[in-house]
């Protein structure tokens, strides 16, 4: 490229007499602009202007006092500031001496001026990391002529006196003269300097919110970047939120699901973490007294939990003691209720796996139970229901009413349903002590399940169907067809639980994954990114039909009555379990597997799971149908199951009940 050098005098002759005139005119840019020529360094930041609206005028932190400038050193004599500069002095060369007097005269910038992130003046202190790079700067630049080192010095002067504008196309005219030597070594410089520590920078509530859209992986590592980032990633904000995205459900987007806890934590402690999410903090005298784990704890170990669940470790306890077949079973932190044919019942500790007493009154199989903290309510085949304090061994009460064997039980707070052989099911009233019997199957009713909210009962029936019924009036709501065997179990899933229509989901009902083993559980039971299931993006909600008329005249908001939860699962001995929408009684999924007839059942939101004819209990997922896990071990039929956040429980006709923890 040839240049025109002739008029090179004429222009510095110009910049010569543009600077000498505004120098005569202002002390206050003389001094900024008569600077010392000894090239003394500090820190290039202090006087750097980056980006628009931040000028060496924004940062405070050098002042007419400092000599230490890289930028400022140019020699006065040379008339070396171009003319189309001079425009910008004034704003860019402000006074920053804070004990030099006022003059009113001059020009200020104003008080709110506005800085970019490398030159807050708040941020300096996190600027220590660029002093070596300067102490270098000023070693190399003192090795030079005293004539090289104004000129660089001036250079620096152009530079750091230039608008936002300028910059940039003095910028592109060095980079556009570079070699690959020089722009290697701005690369490798530049990669550092344009890194923001934003998370720091930003209010905390904004730095949470945006944790909050982390996996656990990812917030894990934020926390090892330093100090304040492991104090933003660790706060109980951060993983409240991460809890309840994968406590008790299944996460949308990394198809992770955790195990519900045992105990919740209190309400004082979750309204602490809402306000602290909003940048507010609760008073001293309103923390709560009693103090809670940490969410990252909580999350910790239902992370262990399900990690146990999901690979199968586990640990057995065996618990033997009844001399005939385990037909019925609950259990919860602490201790185990087990009935047998043996026309026992026996209570166990579930720590050290002893028997603590046996409850005998019955004169035949029991069949079913179920306690709570102050009594046992059992049911047999001798056509009683008897009440126990199971603490102590008493027999409380004898009901007696049904003609044949009670095969079935379910009670809350104020009701108790019982199913029989006599086909019929009687609901049992505790205060006012009347009871009422629903008819309408044909044959023994194997299960019942009351739903206390929405006051209905479901009920399973060797009649091949499932039916629900109106507590109120004794009328039976709806009845469900499908299975081609004796249904043995019903259960309404929590009102919490989620099914994802999928496209392998047929129209019928039946489902092309369900299966014995799922490809997965082949070849890995762990949790992880890349184990998402492959039909996960073709999910959608399944597909609403209209309310059968009798549901849109009970559960209705005018009514005030809630509905029955939407989803339950039933088991039969056509070896299938099946997921049905209740309000419309669509067979949404069948779950195949098992090669006998299915007896037991217990489900929460995470997983199904199922004991069989065929000695042998499966774990499902209700998200993809597949079978995830077989537990073999009893040498009969597995008759009954239960099942809780890390634990689970199967009795058997050997006479064994099988206790699996997955605790961490």
């Amino acid at each position: 490229m040839d240049t025109d050098n002739s008029t090179l005098p004429t222009e510095q002759s110009a910049v010569r007499e543009t600077c000498d005139r505004d120098v005569t005119m202002s002390p206050r840019k003389r001094r900024r602009l008569s600077v010392s020529l000894e090239p003394e360094l500090a820190e290039p930041e202090a006087a750097g202007t980056p980006g628009e609206g931040c000028s060496t005028a924004d940062t405070p932190e050098s002042t007419a006092s400092e000599p230490r400038s890289l930028f400022n050193s140019a020699a006065p004599t040379e008339g070396n500031i171009a003319p189309f500069l001079t425009k910008h002095i004034k704003d860019q060369h402000a006074s920053r001496n804070r004990f030099a007097p006022i003059d009113s005269s001059l020009p200020r910038r104003k008080a709110d001026s506005k800085y970019c992130y490398r030159h807050r003046p708040d941020l300096k202190c996190r600027r220590q990391a660029a002093e070596p790079t300067v102490d270098q700067m000023q070693r190399d630049l003192s090795t030079l002529s005293q004539n090289d080192q104004q000129s660089i010095a001036h250079f620096w002067s152009l530079f750091s006196a230039a608008p936002s504008k300028h910059r940039n196309l003095m910028l592109q005219g060095i980079v556009a003269q570079c070699c690959f030597p020089q722009l290697s070594f701005l690369s490798a410089s530049v990669r550092d300097l344009i890194r923001i520590d934003f998370v720091t920078a930003l209010p905390p509530e904004i730095s949470f919110k945006i944790l909050s859209y982390l996996d656990t992986a990812s917030l894990c590592s934020a926390a090892q970047v330093s100090r304040s980032w492991r104090a933003l990633a660790d706060d109980d904000v951060v993983w409240h939120r991460m809890c309840e995205q994968h406590i008790d459900r299944k996460c949308e987007k990394c198809g992770w699901g955790l195990p519900m806890l045992d105990r919740k934590r209190l309400k004082d402690t979750k309204r602490q973490v809402q306000l602290r999410a909003a940048g507010k903090e609760i008073a001293p005298n309103q923390r709560p007294q009693q103090q809670h784990r940490p969410w990252k704890a909580v999350y910790m170990d239902r992370f262990k939990v399900g990690t146990n669940w999901k690979y199968g470790r586990c640990t057995t306890t065996i618990f033997s003691g009844h001399t005939n077949g385990v037909m019925c079973l609950q259990f919860d932190d602490n201790i185990l209720a087990t009935g047998s044919y043996d026309a026992t019942i026996k209570i166990w500790d579930i720590e050290s796996g002893k028997e603590i007493r046996t409850l005998r009154g019955h004169e035949s199989t029991i069949r079913c139970l179920q306690f709570d903290d102050t009594k046992l309510i059992s049911g047999s085949l001798d056509r009683t229901i008897k009440v126990w304090n199971w603490r102590s061994g008493e027999c409380i009460s004898t009901y007696t009413g049904h003609q044949g064997g009670v095969l079935c039980l379910h009670f809350d707070s104020t009701t108790l349903a019982s199913g029989s052989k006599d086909n019929t099911i009687k609901i049992w009233n505790f205060q006012d002590k009347s009871t009422r019997i629903l008819r309408g199957h044909t044959d023994w009713v194997n299960s019942v399940k009351l739903d206390t909210a929405s006051r209905t009962v479901f009920s399973a029936s060797d009649d091949l169907t499932v039916r629900i019924w109106d507590l109120d009036t004794g009328n039976c709501i709806h009845t469900y067809a499908g299975h081609v065997g004796q249904v043995q179990q019903v259960l309404p899933l929590p009102r919490e639980f989620e099914f994802k229509h999928q496209s392998n989901c047929a129209d019928d009902g039946s489902d092309r994954l369900s299966g014995s083993e799922s490809p997965d559980h082949r070849e890995s039971h762990g949790y992880g990114s890349n184990n998402v299931p492959d039909q996960q993006p073709n999910t959608s909600a399944p597909p609403t039909q209209p309310m059968s008329p009798l549901f849109e005249a009970l559960f209705t908001e005018d009514q005030g009555r809630p509905a029955p939860p939407r989803y339950m699962l039933t088991a039969a001995l056509d070896l299938t379990l099946r997921l049905w929408e209740v309000h419309t009684g669509r067979c949404l999924r069948t779950f195949f597997g098992h090669i006998e007839g299915v007896w037991g059942l217990a489900a929460d939101t995470l997983r199904f799971v199922s004991g069989a004819q065929d000695h042998m209990a499966k774990v499902w997922d209700p998200r993809t149908g597949t079978c995830e896990r077989t537990f073999t071990g009893h040498r009969g039929p597995v008759t009954c199951v239960s099942l809780s956040d890390s634990r689970m429980a199967t009795g058997s006709e050997d006479s064994e009940v099988r206790m699996y923890s997955f605790k961490a």
